[in-house]
Protein backbone atom coordinates (compact mmCIF):
# COMPACT_ATOMS: atom_id res chain seq x y z
CA UNK A 1 0.00 0.00 0.00
CA UNK A 2 1.33 3.21 -1.16
CA UNK A 3 2.15 5.61 1.72
CA UNK A 4 -0.40 8.85 1.82
CA UNK A 5 0.94 11.72 0.35
CA UNK A 6 -0.22 14.87 1.67
CA UNK A 7 -0.17 18.64 0.72
CA UNK A 8 2.00 21.54 2.43
CA UNK A 9 1.50 25.10 2.56
CA UNK A 10 3.81 27.07 5.30
CA UNK A 11 2.96 30.80 6.78
CA UNK A 12 6.09 33.05 5.66
CA UNK A 13 7.21 33.42 9.11
CA UNK A 14 8.04 29.67 8.92
CA UNK A 15 9.68 29.73 5.96
CA UNK A 16 13.01 30.17 7.89
CA UNK A 17 12.64 26.69 9.48
CA UNK A 18 11.96 24.88 6.67
CA UNK A 19 13.71 24.16 3.17
CA UNK A 20 13.89 25.94 0.23
CA UNK A 21 11.54 24.10 -1.90
CA UNK A 22 9.12 24.31 0.71
CA UNK A 23 9.01 27.95 0.81
CA UNK A 24 7.76 28.40 -2.53
CA UNK A 25 3.99 27.43 -1.95
CA UNK A 26 2.29 23.98 -1.54
CA UNK A 27 4.52 20.98 -1.68
CA UNK A 28 3.96 17.09 -1.23
CA UNK A 29 4.85 14.89 0.99
CA UNK A 30 4.89 11.17 1.50
CA UNK A 31 4.15 10.21 5.41
CA UNK A 32 4.25 7.40 7.07
CA UNK A 33 0.57 6.94 7.20
CA UNK A 34 1.07 6.87 11.68
CA UNK A 35 2.48 9.84 12.43
CA UNK A 36 0.82 12.98 13.79
CA UNK A 37 0.44 16.00 12.20
CA UNK A 38 2.54 17.76 15.28
CA UNK A 39 5.27 15.28 14.44
CA UNK A 40 5.79 15.83 10.56
CA UNK A 41 5.84 19.63 10.96
CA UNK A 42 8.34 18.74 13.52
CA UNK A 43 10.28 17.13 11.32
CA UNK A 44 10.43 19.06 8.61
CA UNK A 45 12.48 21.75 10.55
CA UNK A 46 9.66 23.72 12.18
CA UNK A 47 9.46 23.88 16.16
CA UNK A 48 5.97 23.72 17.31
CA UNK A 49 6.70 26.52 19.61
CA UNK A 50 6.05 28.86 16.34
CA UNK A 51 3.00 27.01 14.91
CA UNK A 52 -0.21 28.38 15.35
CA UNK A 53 -3.49 27.28 13.95
CA UNK A 54 -3.21 23.58 11.34
CA UNK A 55 -5.56 23.74 9.35
CA UNK A 56 -7.00 20.75 7.44
CA UNK A 57 -9.05 21.26 3.54
CA UNK A 58 -9.65 24.63 5.30
CA UNK A 59 -10.96 23.46 9.10
CA UNK A 60 -8.50 23.87 12.36
CA UNK A 61 -6.87 20.22 13.59
CA UNK A 62 -5.04 19.99 16.54
CA UNK A 63 -1.44 18.62 16.46
CA UNK A 64 -2.74 15.27 17.11
CA UNK A 65 -4.26 14.94 13.71
CA UNK A 66 -2.86 11.85 11.45
CA UNK A 67 -3.20 13.05 7.90
CA UNK A 68 -4.61 10.85 5.41
CA UNK A 69 -3.97 10.58 1.46
CA UNK A 70 -4.37 13.80 -0.50
CA UNK A 71 -5.17 16.32 2.40
CA UNK A 72 -3.98 19.85 2.19
CA UNK A 73 -2.59 21.16 4.92
CA UNK A 74 -2.01 24.82 6.00
CA UNK A 75 0.47 25.55 9.04
CA UNK A 76 0.08 28.93 10.05
CA UNK A 77 2.50 31.06 12.51
CA UNK A 78 1.54 31.81 16.08
CA UNK A 79 -0.76 34.80 16.55
CA UNK A 80 0.51 37.94 17.77
CA UNK A 81 0.12 38.86 20.57
CA UNK A 82 0.38 35.10 21.55
CA UNK A 83 -2.68 34.68 23.52
CA UNK A 84 -1.86 34.43 27.76
CA UNK A 85 -3.95 33.32 30.91
CA UNK A 86 -1.54 35.95 32.80
CA UNK A 87 1.43 38.41 32.17
CA UNK A 88 4.13 35.87 30.91
CA UNK A 89 7.19 35.35 32.65
CA UNK A 90 10.49 34.09 30.54
CA UNK A 91 13.82 32.00 31.10
CA UNK A 92 16.52 32.70 28.59
CA UNK A 93 19.33 30.87 27.27
CA UNK A 94 23.26 31.82 27.36
CA UNK A 95 23.44 33.54 24.35
CA UNK A 96 20.94 36.14 25.43
CA UNK A 97 22.08 38.30 27.80
CA UNK A 98 21.84 41.91 26.58
CA UNK A 99 18.13 40.94 25.75
CA UNK A 100 17.49 39.72 28.96
CA UNK A 101 18.98 42.97 30.77
CA UNK A 102 16.42 44.69 28.13
CA UNK A 103 13.49 42.84 29.20
CA UNK A 104 14.49 43.54 32.70
CA UNK A 105 14.90 47.25 32.46
CA UNK A 106 11.03 47.38 31.06
CA UNK A 107 10.11 45.18 34.56
CA UNK A 108 9.85 42.12 32.65
CA UNK A 109 10.39 38.56 34.69
CA UNK A 110 13.24 37.41 33.15
CA UNK A 111 15.52 34.73 34.54
CA UNK A 112 18.92 33.59 32.77
CA UNK A 113 21.75 30.96 32.91
CA UNK A 114 25.11 31.61 33.25
CA UNK A 115 27.26 30.23 32.41
CA UNK A 116 24.92 27.49 30.13
CA UNK A 117 23.85 24.70 32.80
CA UNK A 118 22.63 22.64 29.68
CA UNK A 119 19.62 22.12 27.06
CA UNK A 120 18.03 19.36 29.72
CA UNK A 121 18.54 21.55 32.81
CA UNK A 122 16.87 24.33 31.08
CA UNK A 123 13.48 22.73 29.80
CA UNK A 124 13.31 21.26 33.33
CA UNK A 125 13.61 24.87 34.94
CA UNK A 126 11.03 26.10 32.51
CA UNK A 127 8.38 23.46 33.54
CA UNK A 128 8.92 23.83 37.02
CA UNK A 129 8.64 27.50 37.18
CA UNK A 130 6.31 27.92 33.94
CA UNK A 131 8.44 29.93 32.20
CA UNK A 132 8.48 30.81 28.72
CA UNK A 133 11.90 29.59 27.47
CA UNK A 134 13.33 31.91 24.69
CA UNK A 135 16.37 30.63 22.68
CA UNK A 136 17.70 30.60 19.10
CA UNK A 137 18.15 26.86 19.57
CA UNK A 138 15.87 25.31 17.69
CA UNK A 139 16.60 21.78 18.98
CA UNK A 140 16.30 23.06 22.57
CA UNK A 141 12.60 24.12 21.95
CA UNK A 142 11.91 20.91 20.72
CA UNK A 143 12.30 19.27 23.92
CA UNK A 144 9.69 17.63 25.08
CA UNK A 145 9.81 18.46 28.81
CA UNK A 146 9.36 22.21 28.25
CA UNK A 147 6.95 24.00 29.58
CA UNK A 148 6.57 26.66 26.48
CA UNK A 149 9.14 28.04 24.45
CA UNK A 150 9.96 30.91 21.68
CA UNK A 151 12.33 30.85 19.08
CA UNK A 152 14.41 34.70 18.85
CA UNK A 153 14.20 35.57 15.19
CA UNK A 154 16.80 37.96 15.09
CA UNK A 155 20.71 38.40 16.63
CA UNK A 156 20.25 41.74 17.14
CA UNK A 157 19.24 43.02 20.29
CA UNK A 158 16.86 46.07 19.13
CA UNK A 159 15.14 43.68 16.99
CA UNK A 160 15.34 40.41 19.56
CA UNK A 161 13.36 42.85 22.13
CA UNK A 162 10.53 44.43 19.37
CA UNK A 163 10.37 40.17 18.67
CA UNK A 164 9.31 39.70 22.13
CA UNK A 165 7.22 42.42 23.23
CA UNK A 166 5.27 41.91 20.05
CA UNK A 167 4.63 38.45 20.47
CA UNK A 168 3.80 38.21 24.03
CA UNK A 169 2.67 41.81 25.41
CA UNK A 170 4.17 41.89 28.23
CA UNK A 171 3.38 44.76 31.22
CA UNK A 172 6.27 47.15 31.12
CA UNK A 173 7.06 48.21 34.73
CA UNK A 174 10.28 50.22 33.50
CA UNK A 175 13.09 50.51 36.12
CA UNK A 176 11.50 48.38 38.77
CA UNK A 177 13.34 45.04 38.35
CA UNK A 178 17.63 44.56 38.91
CA UNK A 179 18.84 44.18 35.67
CA UNK A 180 21.63 42.10 36.98
CA UNK A 181 19.80 39.44 38.93
CA UNK A 182 16.22 40.03 38.32
CA UNK A 183 15.33 41.34 41.60
CA UNK A 184 12.88 44.08 42.37
CA UNK A 185 14.03 47.80 43.52
CA UNK A 186 12.50 49.95 45.91
CA UNK A 187 13.94 53.43 46.36
CA UNK A 188 17.06 54.16 49.11
CA UNK A 189 18.32 56.90 51.10
CA UNK A 190 22.11 57.96 49.84
CA UNK A 191 23.53 57.13 53.17
CA UNK A 192 21.89 53.23 52.61
CA UNK A 193 24.34 52.68 49.17
CA UNK A 194 26.96 55.25 50.41
CA UNK A 195 29.79 52.09 50.34
CA UNK A 196 28.66 51.22 46.31
CA UNK A 197 29.41 55.23 45.49
CA UNK A 198 32.50 56.66 44.05
CA UNK A 199 32.99 60.33 45.58
CA UNK A 200 32.43 61.72 42.31
CA UNK A 201 29.12 59.56 42.65
CA UNK A 202 28.09 60.46 46.15
CA UNK A 203 28.64 64.57 45.32
CA UNK A 204 26.76 64.23 41.90
CA UNK A 205 23.41 61.92 42.65
CA UNK A 206 20.47 62.26 45.36
CA UNK A 207 18.15 59.52 43.94
CA UNK A 208 19.09 56.18 44.78
CA UNK A 209 17.30 52.39 44.22
CA UNK A 210 18.36 49.22 45.14
CA UNK A 211 17.73 45.31 44.77
CA UNK A 212 16.12 44.07 47.47
CA UNK A 213 17.81 40.59 46.51
CA UNK A 214 21.37 41.28 45.74
CA UNK A 215 21.94 44.58 47.00
CA UNK A 216 23.11 46.28 44.01
CA UNK A 217 22.65 50.51 43.98
CA UNK A 218 21.21 51.95 41.11
CA UNK A 219 21.40 55.85 40.20
CA UNK A 220 20.82 57.52 36.70
CA UNK A 221 24.34 57.65 36.23
CA UNK A 222 26.19 58.21 32.45
CA UNK A 223 24.60 55.66 30.94
CA UNK A 224 21.20 56.65 31.56
CA UNK A 225 20.49 58.60 28.16
CA UNK A 226 20.74 55.47 26.32
CA UNK A 227 18.92 53.20 28.85
CA UNK A 228 16.01 55.93 28.84
CA UNK A 229 15.88 55.82 25.06
CA UNK A 230 15.18 51.89 25.15
CA UNK A 231 12.47 52.51 27.55
CA UNK A 232 10.82 55.49 25.56
CA UNK A 233 10.98 53.21 22.49
CA UNK A 234 9.54 50.57 23.87
CA UNK A 235 6.55 52.33 25.16
CA UNK A 236 6.06 54.75 22.36
CA UNK A 237 5.27 51.03 20.32
CA UNK A 238 4.21 48.62 22.72
CA UNK A 239 2.22 50.89 25.12
CA UNK A 240 2.22 52.90 28.24
CA UNK A 241 3.62 51.45 31.57
CA UNK A 242 1.66 48.93 33.35
CA UNK A 243 -0.68 50.54 36.17
CA UNK A 244 -0.17 54.04 34.13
Amino acid sequence: MDRPQIWLDFAPELHLFVSGPRRAGRSALRTDGTSTLGHVVESLGVPLTEVGTLLVDGRPVPGSHVPVDEEHVTVRAVDRPQPSPAPPRFLLDVHLGTLTRRLRLLGVDAAYENPDIGDAALAARSAAEQRVLLSRDRGLLRRRELWAGAYVYSHRPNEQLRDVLSRFAPPLVPWSRCTTCNGTLREVDKTSVREQLRDGTERSYDVFAQCVDCGQAYWRGAHHARLDAIVTDALREFGTPAGG
